[in-house]
C-alpha cells in the first residue's frame, strides 16, 4: 500500500469520488437504480433493465414484479435527453408484454407520451414511445385516450418521419383508432390522404401493406373517397396495379379500389383508365384465387352501374364467375356470390347464369358451413330469382326450396331476410308454393315473424302473405302460433313492415277462425287506429279491415252497427252491443267466461242441432280418452227453439210466390215468437226487460240464445228476422240505431212504378216487426222514421 500524499491529507472534505462501475445480477438492484439523483447512473440503470428486457417476456414480468414501471413512467419526462431516450427505450420494450400493458394503462401516462411525440424530440424517442401507444392502442379505453389527447395529428405527423419504424409504429397506432368512425373523419379532415398515398412509394413492404389497410378503412366513407379522387388516388392506385413488382400489393390495392367503386364518379374513371381489362386479367390470372376474390370484389361493386353490367355482360363475364362458383374457397365464393347478385341486375345476365348452370351451383353453396358464403348465396339467389319465373323454378328444380327454408332457422339475420326474399320470389307458382308447405315453410316463418330486424319482418311477412293464400296454409299458421306475432307487426313505426303486415292479415283473415284469432289478438282494434292515421295508413290497411270483420260479422256488427244483406248470419254469430272506441270485442268464448251481471244479454244465434243422445254416446265411447282434455272446453248453448223457428219459415214461407209476401209473413212469423205486436204507446208496459234478466238467471249466463226470447224488441226482432231470412234465402239488411232500435232494410220492386222511374228500379223499404208486423214502410218516410228514432 502506498502513502497518503499531503495534499490528500489537507483537503478530505473536497475529494469526490472517482467514477465506479456499477456491476448488477439482480435485476431489483437496478430498478433500485432508478432514483439515484445522479444522471449518469440513470443512464446505465435505464441501458441495462432495456438490454435485460429485450430477452424475452419472462425478463419483463420480472421488472415488473421488481417495480420499474412506475420510475421508468417519471424518467421519461426527464431533463436530461439521454435519460428519456434510454427510458423510453426501456418503456417501449417492456409493454410489449400483456401484463406490463394492462399495468401501464392504471397509470395515465398517455398525455405525456403523446407531448414526447414533438418533433424536437429524439427519433429514437418516437420509435420507443410509438411502440408504447402502438402496445395500448389495442385497448378501447386507452384508444379513446390517446384520440382524446389530440393523438393523432401528432401521429399524422411522424407519417413524415425519416426513420421506419416511427412510420410502422405510427401507422399501426393509426389503424387501431379508425375502427372508429370519428377517428376516419379526423384522418380525412386532417389532410391525411396524401401523406398515405406517398407511403405506397415505400422501400418498406410492411409500411406499404400498413398504409393500404388504413386506405381501406378510411374509403369506406364517401366524404373520404371524394377527396381521394382529388389527390389523383384512383389513379396512383392503378398505377401499383399496373407495376409487376408490386405484385404483393395488388390484393390490398383491388380491397381500396372495391370501396371506391362504391362511386358512380370512380366506375367512370376506371372505364376510362382501362381499368375493366385490368380486372379481368386479375381474374383470368392462374393459382391466385386471393388475387382473383379481391377482383371479383371489385366487379360486383362495378355492376352496381347498369352502363358497367352491360360492358361486362358483353365480355361474357357470366362465364367465368359460374366457374368461380364451384371454387373450394370461402373468399371467392362470398365474392363471386356478390357478383352474381349484382349482375343479375341485368336481365340477359339473369338469364345466361341459368342457361350456364350457375343456379344449381349458388343453391349447392347454401350448404357450406360458412356463414358469410351462405349469406352471400342467399343474396344471390334473390337477385337470380326477382321478377323472373323461370329462375325460380331453376331454384325450385335444384332443391333450393327446401334449403332456403331451413335457412329460416339460421341465426344470421341477413341470411333469414334473404332467404324469406327469396321465397317471396318462388311462391307466386303453385307448385313450388304447395312443395314449400309440405317442408314446413309456415312453421319456420313463425320465429322469424318475432324478430327485431326490420329486413327480416318485411320479408317474412311477406311471405306469410303471399304463401297464406292457401286455406291449408292459414290453418297452419294458426296452429304454429304465428298470428300473434303478425298481429303484433302492426305496432310497427317502419312502413314497409307495416304495409307487409296489413296485407297479410288482409289474406290471412279471410277465414272466420282466423279472423276470430285475429280480433283476439287486438288486430282490429290496431286497425282502426292505423286507417285513421294519415301518416301511417297503407294500401293494405283499410283491406285488412274490411276482409276481418267481413269473416267475422259478430266484431263487423258490434263496430260498424250494419250488415249487409250479403252477410250471411251463421252459427256462432252474437250481439254483444255496441262497441265502445278503443276497446277490444271480446270473443263469445270470453264473454261466456264472465260471471253474470246486470248489463245487456249477449243474443246467440246458433242455428244446428246438437248430435243425438245416442250417437254422443257413441261417439265418446269411440273416441280415445286424453289425459290432458280440458273438462272445462266451453260449448255453444243449444237452442232448438230457433232450429223449429227456421223449419216453420222454410215450410210456410218458401212455397209463395210473391216475394213481398214472404218478407210480411216472416215479421208476423218473428212478432209471434217474440210477444206479438206492441202498441207503440205501450211499448214501456211491454216486459222484455224482466224477461231477459229471467233468462240469464235461468241459463246461470250472460248469453241468451235467440230462440229463447219470448218478449222481444225492435233489436231482438230485427237479429231474428235477419238470421231466417238468411236461412230460407230471403236477402235482407241488418241496421242498429240508437236505443235499443234496430230495423231491417230491403229491396223490392214497386207494383206501380212512376212515370218517372222504370219497372226495373227497386225500392227500399224498412219491415215492421213491433206495431204492425209485415207492414213495409218505404224508406226515409215519416211512418219509417218513426219506427227507427225515438
Amino acid at each position: 500500500m502506498g502513502k497518503k500524499s499531503k495534499k490528500d491529507a489537507e483537503a478530505p472534505g473536497k475529494e469526490t469520488f472517482q467514477p465506479l462501475p456499477v456491476e448488477c445480477k439482480n435485476p431489483a438492484t437496478v430498478v433500485l437504480l432508478l432514483k439515484s439523483p445522479e444522471e449518469d447512473i440513470l443512464v446505465k440503470a435505464c441501458e441495462a433493465i432495456y438490454a435485460y428486457a429485450e430477452k424475452g417476456d419472462e425478463n419483463r414480468v420480472s421488472l415488473l414484479q421488481s417495480g420499474a414501471l412506475d420510475p421508468l413512467c417519471r424518467l421519461i419526462t426527464h431533463s436530461n435527453k439521454l435519460v428519456r431516450r434510454n427510458a423510453f427505450m426501456a418503456l417501449g420494450i417492456m409493454t410489449t408484454n400483456g401484463d406490463v400493458k394492462s399495468s401501464l394503462k392504471k397509470l395515465n401516462v398517455i398525455p405525456t407520451i403523446i407531448e414526447k411525440l414533438s418533433l424536437e424530440e429524439d427519433t429514437v424517442v418516437h420509435e420507443f414511445a410509438t411502440l408504447c401507444l402502438n402496445s395500448l392502442s389495442v385497448d378501447v379505453v386507452c384508444k379513446i385516450q390517446i384520440f382524446d389527447n389530440n393523438g393523432l395529428p401528432t401521429l399524422m405527423q411522424l407519417l413524415s418521419s425519416p426513420d421506419p419504424d416511427v412510420k410502422k409504429n405510427s401507422l399501426e397506432i393509426i389503424f387501431n383508432l379508425i375502427q372508429d368512425y370519428k377517428s376516419r373523419q379526423v384522418v380525412h379532415t386532417l389532410g391525411g390522404i396524401p401523406p398515405l398515398l406517398e407511403l405506397l412509394k415505400s422501400d418498406f413492404p410492411v409500411i406499404q401493406h400498413l398504409a393500404l389497410k388504413i386506405l381501406e378503412c378510411v374509403t369506406t366513407d364517401r366524404d373520404t373517397r371524394n377527396t381521394f379522387r382529388k389527390e389523383q388516388g384512383f389513379e396512383k392506385l392503378m398505377d401499383v396495379l399496373n407495376n409487376v413488382g408490386f405484385r404483393d400489393l395488388h390484393v390490398g390495392t383491388l380491397k381500396v379500389v372495391a370501396n371506391c367503386l362504391s362511386d358512380s364518379e370512380s366506375v367512370q374513371l376506371i372505364q376510362k383508365a382501362g381499368g375493366l381489362t385490368k380486372l379481368m386479367e386479375f381474374l383470368l390470372a392462374p393459382n391466385m384465387p386471393e388475387i382473383q376474390s379481391a377482383a371479383v370484389k371489385c366487379l360486383s361493386r362495378v355492376a352496381q352501374n347498369s352502363m358497367s353490367r352491360k360492358l361486362l355482360h358483353d365480355q361474357e363475364i357470366e362465364k367465368i364467375l359460374v366457374e368461380f362458383l364451384s371454387e373450394a374457397d370461402v373468399s371467392m365464393n362470398t365474392s363471386t356470390c356478390h357478383a352474381v347478385a349484382a349482375m343479375s341486375l341485368h336481365l340477359a345476365s339473369k338469364e345466361s347464369f341459368r342457361e350456364l348452370g350457375g343456379i344449381p351451383a349458388v343453391v349447392q353453396l347454401l350448404k357450406s358451413e360458412s356463414l358469410v358464403v351462405k349469406e352471400a348465396a342467399t343474396q344471390a339467389l334473390y337477385s337470380l330469382t326477382h321478377s323472373s319465373q323461370l329462375n325460380a323454378l331453376a331454384v325450385y328444380e335444384a332443391g333450393g326450396h327446401e334449403v332456403l327454408v331451413q335457412l329460416l332457422h339460421e341465426s344470421c339475420l341477413k341470411t333469414i331476410a334473404n332467404s324469406a326474399a327469396t321465397l317471396c320470389n318462388m311462391a307466386g307458382q303453385e307448385i313450388i308454393r304447395s312443395s314449400l308447405l309440405s317442408h314446413g315453410v309456415i312453421q319456420a316463418l313463425v320465429e322469424p315473424l318475432k324478430c327485431k330486424d326490420t329486413d327480416v319482418l318485411v320479408h317474412a311477412a311477406l311471405c306469410v302473405a303471399l304463401l297464406a293464400c292457401d286455406i291449408e296454409a292459414r290453418t297452419e299458421l294458426q296452429k304454429a302460433g304465428g298470428l300473434e306475432p303478425l298481429a303484433s307487426l302492426l305496432h310497427s313505426n317502419y312502413k314497409e313492415v307495416l304495409q307487409n303486415a296489413c296485407f297479410a292479415v288482409n289474406v290471412c283473415a279471410s277465414d272466420g277462425s282466423t279472423a276470430v284469432e285475429m280480433c283476439k289478438f287486438g288486430a282490429l282494434e290496431k286497425l282502426q287506429e292505423i286507417n285513421q292515421s294519415v301518416n301511417r295508413r297503407n294500401r293494405f290497411s283499410e283491406s285488412a279491415m274490411k276482409t276481418l270483420v267481413n269473416a267475422n260479422l259478430s266484431v263487423k256488427y258490434s263496430l260498424m252497427g250494419h250488415l249487409a244483406s250479403t252477410d250471411i248470419l251463421t252459427t256462432g254469430f252474437y250481439d254483444a252491443g255496441k262497441a265502445r272506441s278503443g276497446q277490444r270485442i271480446l270473443t263469445l268464448e270470453e264473454l261466456s267466461k264472465q260471471p253474470v251481471n246486470q248489463d245487456q244479454p249477449i243474443i246467440l244465434v246458433n242455428t244446428e242441432i246438437e248430435t243425438k243422445k245416442e250417437e254422443r254416446d257413441e261417439a265418446q265411447f269411440d273416441a280415445p280418452k286424453e289425459k290432458d282434455q280440458d273438462p272445462q272446453v266451453w260449448h255453444m248453448i243449444e237452442d232448438v227453439s230457433l232450429q223449429m223457428l227456421v223449419d216453420k219459415a222454410k215450410r210456410s214461407i218458401l212455397r209463395m210466390n210473391d216475394e213481398q209476401e214472404q218478407f210480411s209473413a216472416l215479421a208476423r212469423l218473428v212478432s209471434e215468437a217474440m210477444g206479438g205486436a206492441v202498441v207503440m204507446e205501450k211499448l214501456h208496459e211491454f216486459p222484455w226487460m224482466l224477461h231477459l234478466s229471467e233468462l240469464k238467471v235461468q241459463l246461470q249466463s250472460n248469453i241468451v240464445p235467440i230462440g229463447l226470447i219470448d218478449k222481444g224488441i225492435y233489436c231482438h226482432r230485427a237479429l231474428l228476422f235477419k238470421c231466417l231470412a238468411d236461412c230460407i234465402g230471403l236477402s235482407c239488411t241488418l241496421v242498429r240505431g240508437e236505443y235499443k232500435r234496430a230495423w231491417n232494410e230491403l229491396l223490392l220492386f214497386s207494383e206501380n212504378p212512376s212515370s218517372n222511374r222504370g219497372s226495373s228500379q227497386p225500392q227500399r223499404y224498412i219491415v215492421d216487426l213491433m206495431h204492425q208486423p209485415g207492414s213495409l214502410l218505404p224508406v226515409n218516410t215519416l211512418s219509417a222514421l218513426k219506427y227507427q228514432t225515438i
